[in-house]
């Protein structure tokens, strides 16, 4: 049976998570924006009130939501400001390995950390020269005796400097390319991990992200996320639990847009009427809410996919190269319907533009999307 509706409870969930992004989120995202500044007092509410750690299973803490779940509360928080969700949503990337590939032991400490306390997570792959290629990654794991000891460097690491523990992918045997990595838990206090300084991104700026060198870091083998050279295989398989709340996120983002648009457009008067009546603004208004809500069933999709226990890889890579197309799209009509005023930070829509564009770069950028698809529906035939 097909059922495009939210159940009560997730329509609960849906109103809960509304009503903390226009009491704590809307008011200060400016703020933030403008400051840099990481925003702990709104992370630390959301940590009270259950909106953090969303997917983190019951038995260590969490509440359990499913994908979908999840995706319906990112939605919107990123209505208010992207550059929160994403922060808080570094947790969820982060865990993810984790929960694919941890061992009871593993889930239960670093899992717990984070429904203990409100603390933070980082997930560290990406590098200076390798981002879309991850088998392009120098960092090295080495077993000495019972123990890991990692050296190399990573890059635009959000949450880099406020992490209570990392995820780390390395080689640990370079000469097997992508099946000789392993991903491993760092905590973040242990010694020769040195963060670097903020780095002073176009969009998105309440999020934390920094360089991060790893000195003769040695971790112990028990840390290790299933067996050595399982690192890749698990860091990918993350990606379909991940890039659909990213994708959820980039929906947020453009019904901002368009509901400020919208606003804009029945109030801004041209030639004695309404924008919104000329055809040249209400049909840039009507793509978006198609293309939104199309976005949206995507989404959605491909969470329930996950839930049902099916792979949803090439649907997942659907709704993330089409969400981050639809937000950056959206958010530029945006911008060009309030003309001017559009291009000033006096209004809202230039932060949304610029918060936009990442979502075609993280989480693996949308070309790289469109490979992913390409293998899935060309492989039955190659």
């Amino acid at each position: 049976m097909m059922n495009f509706g939210l159940t009560d409870e997730q329509k609960q969930l849906q109103e809960m998570a509304r009503k903390f992004t226009k009491d704590e989120i809307i008011p200060k995202a400016a703020h933030y924006d403008a400051t840099g500044e990481y925003p702990w007092p709104v992370i630390k509410k959301a940590w009270e009130l259950g909106l953090l750690n969303t997917h983190v299973p019951t038995e260590y803490g969490g509440p359990g939501l499913g994908l979908l779940d999840v995706c319906i509360v990112t939605e919107e928080l990123a209505f208010g400001c992207s550059g929160i969700t994403t922060a808080m949503e570094g947790n969820g990337l982060a865990s993810a390995p984790l929960i694919v590939a941890g061992s009871e032991e593993v889930k239960k400490e670093f899992l717990g950390r984070l429904t203990a306390s409100p603390v933070m997570a980082a997930y560290c792959v990406t590098e200076p020269g390798a981002g879309s290629d991850v088998a392009g990654i120098r960092t090295q794991a080495k077993k000495v005796g019972s123990d890991y000891v990692i050296n190399g460097s990573k890059m635009w690491i959000t949450n880099a400097s406020v992490a209570n523990w990392y995820f780390v992918l390395a080689y640990t045997d370079p000469t097997q390319k992508h099946k000789g990595m392993s991903g491993f838990v760092v905590p973040a206090d242990t010694p020769g991990i040195l963060v670097g300084k903020k780095e002073k991104n176009m969009g998105q700026r309440a999020s934390d992200t920094r360089g991060i060198t790893f000195e003769n870091v040695k971790v112990p083998e028990k840390y290790r996320l299933g067996k050595e050279g399982d690192g890749f295989k698990i860091a990918m398989t993350a990606f379909d639990h991940t890039r659909p709340f990213v994708a959820a996120g980039a929906v947020g983002v453009a019904r901002r847009a368009m509901e400020e648009s919208m606003q804009y457009a029945v109030n801004r008067k041209t030639f004695g009427v309404p924008i919104a009546q000329h055809q040249a603004v209400s049909f840039m208004i009507a793509d978006m809410a198609k293309d939104i809500e199309a976005a949206r069933l995507l989404v959605h999709k491909c969470a329930w996919m996950l839930d049902s226990g099916e792979r949803n890889t090439q649907y997942a890579a659907y709704a993330k190269a089409f969400a981050a197309d639809m937000a950056m799209q959206v958010t530029t009509n945006a911008v060009q319907i309030f003309g001017g005023y559009g291009y000033s930070e006096e209004y809202p829509v230039e932060k949304l533009m610029r918060d936009a564009k990442i979502y075609q770069i993280y989480e693996g950028t949308s070309q790289i999307q469109r490979m992913i698809i390409a293998r899935e529906v060309l492989g039955k035939l190659m």
